[in-house]
């Protein structure tokens, strides 16, 4: 159990891919910060700060929720001094919480490019930096953003350039960081699936049922996140992991456990 009294905080953890990360390093017994903006349920997407802590904890963790917008700096380092003065320090910073829009550059309003970046780039480096100082203390820190390798096909700037970049930032961030803090041993890298994954985002903004059926479930990025996360952080940083070469990488090529309709035709995620 690598991740028994680690603690970790996991950005927008309260549903989909955050929350079943969360859980899986429950299951080793760590200490989960669930940083995420909803205290109370929206019926379309699901899960609050406190359903989720409830679930971890039944899981075999012990959590912590906590509300906090990532885009503001106050509330980020509320959310940093609660996690070290309730669990003592801070192991393992997740950066999932990411806003979609894929809109072409003439339909992106002001205020959705705003909230996208904000989010995704701005909100990923704000926590990143206050998480640093804690990060340092630890036996095996790591940072994983959720975003994707960096591909400069323009098919993938054509259709939703403001998103695209967004998450491509994301990326940087986590490579730019892997060259910086690699002499205090703090590893940062990216993973991203190979298809899409069921959450309340592919279903409510891509593709509805039809497109929920052609993904694959929240656990295959939870496994490999665990896989990640075991690594010594001296040595495995500065990567774009995708799912499925890192469960391969440990052995694991039979994914059709993971598939929400056994199988059905999967559907490839963007950017690859």
């Amino acid at each position: 159990m690598p991740f028994k009294n680690k603690t970790v905080v996991i950005t927008g953890a309260s549903r989909g891919i955050g929350k079943a990360i969360g859980l899986r390093l429950a299951k080793d017994g760590a200490n989960i910060v669930i940083a995420s903006k909803s205290v109370e349920e929206n019926p379309k997407l699901g899960g609050t700060i406190f359903s989720a802590a409830a679930e971890m904890e039944a899981a075999g963790g012990i959590a912590l929720p906590v509300q906090c917008d990532i885009r503001f700096e106050d509330q980020v380092q509320q959310m940093v001094n609660k996690a070290v003065e309730h669990f003592g320090g801070i192991d393992i910073l997740i950066n999932n919480a990411s806003a979609i829009n894929l809109t072409t550059t003439e339909l992106t309003e002001p205020k959705r490019f705003d909230l996208m970046y904000d989010i995704n780039v701005r909100g990923t480096f704000m926590v990143s930096r206050a998480c640093i100082p804690f990060l340092k203390k630890s036996t095996n820190a790591h940072i994983l953003n959720l975003s994707p390798p960096i591909n400069m096909d323009m098919k993938w700037f054509a259709n939703h350039l403001a998103y695209t970049i967004s998450k491509y930032d994301m990326s940087m961030i986590a490579l730019g960081l892997a060259a910086e803090l690699k002499k205090f041993n703090i590893a940062a890298n990216t993973l991203w699936p190979r298809t899409t994954i069921a959450t309340a985002a592919v279903n409510n903004l891509l593709g509805g049922q039809m497109l929920m059926n052609m993904s694959r479930t929240t656990d295959i990025i939870a496994d490999a996140a665990w896989f990640i996360l075991s690594k010594s952080s001296a040595q495995c940083t500065g990567n774009t992991f995708i799912d499925e070469e890192v469960l391969a990488a440990e052995g694991i090529t039979d994914l059709e456990k993971y598939s929400v309709v056994p199988g059905a035709k999967l559907y490839t995620d963007l950017f690859l």
